[in-house]
């Protein structure tokens, strides 16, 4: 069965269906909580709250704004960036790893169109590395703009520009369109 069909079983009250996609992607939504909470106990929590969102929010998926892999993981980096931010916890104690892993990208744009899906990131690979970190920081962890000056001791201006710029060279991929202005896109 696919995600759609178990996703509107799930709907129906089918805790089988729910059991299905569970398997399917528990290792995934644990694997993105841990990256944001560095806590196993409390990654197992977030996976386990997240798979109970969706039993109850099972009905708001669109298939029409994206596919289930990025809505799901999306469900869990929030809730994940929310119990961070419950333990008060200062982002900047915590040792982040900012590897460039691709395979972390792969999983998000999973449900993407597959034509796509490649250019995007083939263009986020593209981005220089401060620029792909500064969004890295800000999706994958969370952090605010000015807790990633803080922690890359950079000025407030400069991360934000950073983002800006690759956000920027990333929706021009995406709508497949050159950027505005490609020369200010390598300065931050």
């Amino acid at each position: 069965m696919t995600d759609a069909q178990l996703l509107k079983r799930m709907d129906e009250g089918d805790e089988a269906a729910l059991l299905e996609l569970h398997g399917r992607y528990a290792s995934l939504v644990y694997s993105v909580a841990y990256r944001i909470l560095n806590d196993r106990m409390a990654a197992e929590e977030v996976t386990q709250d997240t798979f109970l969102r969706l039993w109850n929010k099972a009905h708001t998926y669109d298939s029409a704004k994206g596919g289930f892999v990025p809505w799901l993981l999306t469900i869990a980096r929030r809730i994940a960036i929310d119990a961070f931010r419950r333990q008060s916890r200062d982002p900047m104690g915590q040792t982040v790893l900012i590897d460039g892993d691709r395979e972390r990208w792969e999983h998000v744009l999973a449900g993407e169109n597959s034509d796509l899906r490649p250019t995007l990131v083939a263009v986020l690979y593209e981005l220089p590395d401060n620029q792909r970190q500064a969004i890295e920081l800000a999706y994958f962890y969370g952090m605010t703009h000015s807790q990633i000056a803080d922690y890359l001791h950079l000025p407030l201006g400069t991360v934000k520009t950073r983002i800006r710029s690759g956000m920027e060279r990333l929706r021009a991929a995406w709508l497949g369109e050159s950027p505005r202005n490609p020369n200010s896109l390598d300065q931050a």
